[in-house]
């Protein structure tokens, strides 16, 4: 007989015990680069954590049913608000992406990621097997992919658009849509791709792509994010110059070294070691949830894990390859790393729907519906 309780046993410890050593190792390195200070970023990066993490164990307890139930009409809700934005939204840093609800701003589009997620997985798990391959299954899940990327993308917000395309063709492509369909998108996308840049994007955006492509060309313009982040990577070596030690977010020469490019922080002071060590965490995580669409015994829970692993890992590559020069910058946080409670929220909301479909999996372990 077990000395430690069922509920504490039961929970995913292979998956939490490092994402909570992560997330404090982000904390050190938040307050590296304030200087110091714990209050200005570190403190509230801890609390963030700790109040997601106990809104996600409370998800966790989620009825299979009521989830399955709550898909569409939260799919509406939000993309209510996603118009909302559009007419009355609050803007802020020439982007008008927030609802001011006087007590805080909330940004509705951050809830749509994980949401896109839920409302495809119930949608092909209620279509039957048979119209998977049709026209059936495509046309109405495009449209509930493609209208909440065009609202995100008249805020304007790419990134955001981006992660909800990722997360939405994710489940299409895992629900078992021709691979044929794939490739002709993609080369209809190859053939829009030059029209989209030249009259679809804002200067702004064509600026960062430039940039991507040649940022040594104007390393003290639009060059100078990529530029800097990839001096800070450089410089930290093996291990790095130190805690507290690293001189580019230190003499202000890295731009938002506590969000988009805190990664290049941590590298500068803690090295190639501390990089396998973030690696090693989100390799963790990453299979960890893997493992669980792997053990559902649904498709509804199948796709539902499979497409919240795969939005995680959408943050951690893209983030990854902007802060080294292999995409252009695009504002995607680091999960869990990076000071900012929209990331931490859509990444928790991500981790506690995993959490549920796991306690799903151990109470159907023969392969009934979960409760």
């Amino acid at each position: 007989m077990s000395i430690v309780p069922a509920p504490i046993a039961r929970q995913p410890w292979r998956m939490l015990i490092p994402l909570v050593a992560l997330v404090i190792f982000g904390a050190l390195v938040l307050s590296s680069a304030a200087g110091g200070d714990w209050s200005r970023y570190a403190t509230s990066h801890l609390i963030r954590f700790g109040v997601f993490l106990a809104a996600a164990l409370v998800l966790a307890r989620f009825r299979r049913d009521f989830v399955r139930f709550m898909a569409y009409p939260a799919y509406g809700v939000i993309l209510v608000m996603l118009v909302a934005v559009e007419a009355v939204g609050f803007v802020g840093g020439g982007s008008q992406r927030w609802l001011d609800l006087g007590f805080m701003q909330l940004q509705p589009s951050e809830f749509m990621k994980p949401v896109i997620v839920l409302v495809l997985a119930r949608f092909y798990s209620d279509l039957p097997f048979g119209l998977v391959p049709t026209w059936r299954s495509l046309i109405p899940a495009g449209a509930l992919v493609a209208i909440p990327m065009a609202l995100v993308l008249l805020q304007p917000d790419l990134g955001t658009a981006l992660a909800i395309g990722f997360g939405g063709l994710t489940v299409m492509f895992l629900a078992g849509l021709p691979l044929i369909w794939f490739i002709g998108a993609g080369a209809a996308a190859a053939v829009i791709a030059p029209l989209a840049f030249f009259f679809g994007l804002h200067d702004y955006q064509r600026k960062r792509v430039f940039t991507f492509l040649d940022p040594e060309s104007d390393p003290l313009g639009d060059g100078y994010h990529i530029t800097q982040s990839k001096i800070a990577i450089g410089s930290g070596g093996v291990f790095g110059k130190g805690f507290g030690e690293g001189t580019q977010s230190h003499l202000a020469y890295l731009p938002e070294p506590h969000t988009d490019f805190v990664f290049a922080t941590m590298a500068e002071e803690w090295g190639l070691a501390g990089g396998i060590f973030v690696l090693f965490v989100f390799a963790m995580v990453l299979s960890w949830g893997l493992s669980v669409a792997r053990r559902s015994k649904d498709r509804f829970s199948k796709l539902l894990a499979a497409g919240m692993t795969a939005t995680i890992f959408f943050y951690v590559a893209i983030n990854l390859m902007m802060v080294t020069g292999m995409a252009p910058v695009v504002g995607i946080p680091l999960p869990f790393l990076s000071h900012g409670g929209s990331s931490m929220m859509t990444n928790m909301i991500c981790i506690g729907t995993l959490m549920m479909v796991d306690r799903w999996n151990m109470r159907s372990p023969r392969g009934g519906l979960a409760s």
